[in-house]
């Protein structure tokens, strides 16, 4: 099968963490749990992909380095654990759902209120962000990529019209690994990750990282490992927000997905914004399909097709061509309202660093074959 639903999970694995999880399924003890050899070994290659996260992302130090088992989890600890009632939020209408869900619940149950920045002529503004701000707004959350359309907002320019006072959140699933990310140069108050897409690691590996100006309370309770005798959880971090037992293994192939990313960050940027390029080129010669990207470093080429819904489409290259893409919304409801392709959706193609051209040929050869 050609694999071209990237943007879900990454479907390609180097070397590194792949032999990192055989080696961690080998030798593995519950890090933070017991004092012997084993347990501490664990407990220091956990330490090691704190501090390797923080110093990609340019974060606030390993205390401040969380482990949740995907990104989703992690927006919720920085949406539900850092607002207060009668807060105001804003966001876009590129948020996938773990963004907007929690936003939903807060202010279904009169917790809190929520603007939403609209596209300006197919685009989303830092202007447009910032126009909604209010007395009471007390956090923006923006994705550093939309999962549908490929588009980055500009972090560092929305970090830069925000008012001191407001916290930024940034949703990093889609740009983590991709992207040039940092706290402390963009300004970004807390970072949501999931390793298993651009950061190369298997699923289960999530992180949150965020700076000095936030708190979050945890929002879950449970086993730490630490003041065992204490009924609240701790008051210090990482320990105040991770309950239970982490998972060793997907933590070890994040350490050895960051160090991957790291070195090869420019190189994959390179590599899908070519991919993505070609596509985008090729879909426009093609009259019955339309494309809904521009050329990204994420790897995303979304397209419609005038008469064959979205998963309709995606069943045929599954099928028939044994080409694995995703049809439908992909959990973001409001991009596709603006886009005008509610509630049909889009088949979305995405590409890892780690594919060329015979892939695309392969997609689009398909695609010309349908009509």
């Amino acid at each position: 099968m050609i694999y071209l639903d990237n943007a879900a999970t990454g479907g390609f694995k180097p070397a590194s963490v792949q032999n990192a999880v055989i080696a961690s399924m080998k030798a593995c003890a519950n890090p933070g749990r017991s004092g012997h050899k084993l347990s501490l070994a664990c407990a220091e290659r956990i330490l090691a992909c704190r501090n390797a996260l923080s110093d990609f992302f340019g974060g606030y130090g390993y205390e401040r380095v969380i482990f949740t088992k995907n990104c989703t989890e992690a927006l919720n600890i920085a949406i539900l654990g850092t607002l207060n009632e009668g807060d105001h939020v804003v966001t876009t209408c590129l948020e996938h759902n773990s963004v907007l869900r929690p936003l939903h619940a807060l202010q279904s149950a009169g917790r809190i209120s929520v603007s939403v920045a609209p596209l300006h002529e197919g685009k989303l503004r830092a202007e447009d962000i910032v126009s909604l701000v209010r007395n009471g707004t007390a956090l923006a959350v923006v994705t550093s990529a939309s999962n549908v359309t490929g588009e980055c907002p500009d972090i560092k320019r929305i970090r830069e019209l925000l008012p001191d006072r407001v916290r930024l959140v940034v949703d990093g699933a889609q740009g983590g690994g991709h992207l040039t990310l940092s706290l402390r140069d963009m300004g970004i108050d807390a970072l949501a990750l999931a390793g298993h897409k651009g950061l190369h690691a298997v699923q289960g590996a999530g992180a949150l990282l965020f700076s000095d100006r936030i708190s979050p309370r945890p929002v879950l309770f449970g086993g730490t490992g630490s003041e065992s005798f204490n009924p609240d959880m701790p008051d210090f971090y990482p320990d105040r927000l991770e309950s239970g037992t982490l998972s060793y293994p997907a933590i070890a192939s994040l350490f050895e997905g960051v160090l991957f990313a790291k070195t090869h960050l420019a190189k994959s940027a390179e590599t899908l914004f070519a991919l993505t390029s070609y596509c985008s080129e090729a879909l426009r010669k093609m009259p019955r399909y339309k494309a809904y990207f521009a050329p990204n470093r994420c790897g995303i080429a979304s397209f419609a097709h005038e008469s064959i819904p979205s998963e309709e489409l995606s069943g045929i290259l599954s099928e028939r061509f044994d080409i694995a893409v995703r049809g439908g919304l992909h959990c973001a409801p409001l991009i596709h309202r603006a886009l005008g392709t509610f509630p049909d959706g889009l088949v979305r193609a995405s590409f890892s660093p780690f594919q060329s051209r015979r892939e695309a040929d392969a997609l689009l050869s398909a695609l010309r074959k349908i009509g």
